[in-house]
């Protein structure tokens, strides 16, 4: 598209907003400002770098065979700088423990140090990103349907000087850049079938928190994350939304909301002015379920639209971290990146371009009908004119040009992976 035509059509839409009172080139301005967490482990269909040979377990699952998948660190580090030059703005990189770089040590989880992610620090402060890290209890001999809720005080102690030293990693992270890491806590543990000791092992999962967390460090951030069910794990799970929001509320932890991580008919949007009251800043996992927590690229509809407007509308873009989490080995892997990305950063602009102060005042006066009339004229504003200025000024591909240069890569790089 040719640069001029994508400026005159962002002047007719700042003309447009501005009638409305809304400053367009302060809505790129703060949009600008939000980092997404990218997550690696949509480069290898959640593989890592073990190299135990075995398969994804803990209650998630990854489908499709798209060739191409990344092999090594540096395949993963390769796709991801391409992803990166199709989405606007300055991102952060989410590493799961399984991502260190072990060579050929056979190093197992209770083992972990930050010198196996010195290399990734290393790359990211070469490409301007910021780490965030989780612990892995997945897809691990001592995995089972319990690791940090487990009753033989052996596998207990493995996970929990595993997470230990996971949160020592993200702390160096942190230190070396700059600015804090945020560290997720999430675990598979459950039943697949009714279980009598529900309340044993939340027990033990809450010791388990406590130990873990009892050094204090100033240079990352924790983070708990519930989930409903995972496959293989269908009728219980110990880390609930209820014990997560008791245990996050009562220690001062950031919560994690993984948008795949509820009942389908459940609004996550709904949650954050509840959550944003009692703890200090929220975590957001962004994906598209479909039906159940499958995982899809997150695209640009409802719930994602609904979530960025609820995070402008509490005023709480500096409290509410936003990280992406799907996995689909069906498509072009990079192509994921730059859908999901660029779905959120587009979520996020409609968000910031909504006439809140117009509405409010609408709201304030019981004005409803006006408040609902303007809610709908403004689904149809020119937003994509100030979307695609916005990726003009940032330098990236505008519209559906990206496509070309996706599928470049593909011919030039992943095709020949074996």
């Amino acid at each position: 598209m040719k640069p001029e035509f994508i400026e005159k059509a962002y002047e007719i839409a700042r003309e447009r907003y501005a009638a409305i009172g809304v400053d367009t080139d302060a809505a790129m301005e703060q949009l600008r400002g939000v980092a997404i967490s990218l997550h690696c482990w949509q480069a290898d269909d959640v593989a890592g770098f073990e190299n135990r040979g075995g398969s994804l377990t803990g209650g998630i699952q990854t489908t499709g065979n798209y060739p191409g998948r990344a092999r090594n660190v540096e395949e993963v580090r390769a796709d991801i700088a391409e992803a990166l030059r199709y989405i606007p703005g300055s991102h952060r990189l989410n590493l799961h423990e399984i991502y260190g770089e072990f060579g050929d040590e056979r190093i197992d989880r209770d083992q972990v140090e930050p010198r196996h992610f010195a290399g990734w620090i290393a790359w990211a402060k070469e490409h301007g990103l910021k780490l965030d890290f989780n612990s892995t209890s997945f897809s691990h001999p001592k995995s089972g349907d319990l690791s940090l809720a487990n009753p033989d005080p052996a596998i207990r102690e493995f996970w929990i000087e595993h997470t230990r030293r996971c949160r020592a990693v993200a702390e160096e992270m942190g230190r070396a850049q700059g600015d804090p890491s945020i560290m997720n806590v999430w675990v598979h543990d459950g039943s697949k079938d009714i279980t009598v000791n529900r309340m044993y092992y939340r027990e033990l999962l809450m010791d388990s928190l406590d130990r873990i967390f009892e050094k204090e460090y100033e240079h990352m951030k924790d983070c708990v994350e519930s989930k409903v069910f995972g496959i293989g794990l269908e009728s219980y799970t110990v880390g609930s939304n209820d014990f997560y929001i008791g245990y996050g509320t009562s220690r001062g932890k950031i919560i994690t909301l993984d948008t795949g991580h509820f009942h389908p008919t459940e609004s996550v949007a709904d949650k954050l002015s509840s959550l944003l009251l009692y703890t200090p800043e929220v975590m957001l996992h962004v994906s598209r379920p479909v039906r159940w927590d499958s995982d899809h690229v997150t695209i640009l509809n409802d719930e994602t639209l609904d979530l960025m407007k609820e995070i402008v509308r509490c005023d709480a873009l500096e409290r509410v971290h936003i990280g992406l989490d799907y996995f689909d080995a069906s498509i072009n892997r990079i192509g994921a990146y730059v859908v999901g990305t660029r779905a959120a950063q587009k979520s996020l602009m409609q968000a910031l371009l909504e006439p809140l102060a117009q509405l409010r005042r609408y709201e304030a006066e019981g004005r409803y009908f006006e408040r609902l009339a303007l809610l709908e004229e403004a689904k149809s504003l020119p937003w994509n004119a100030v979307w695609d200025m916005f990726c003009l000024r940032a330098g990236v591909p505008v519209g559906e040009e990206f496509i070309a240069g996706v599928q470049r890569y593909e011919r030039e790089v992943t095709s020949k992976r074996g």
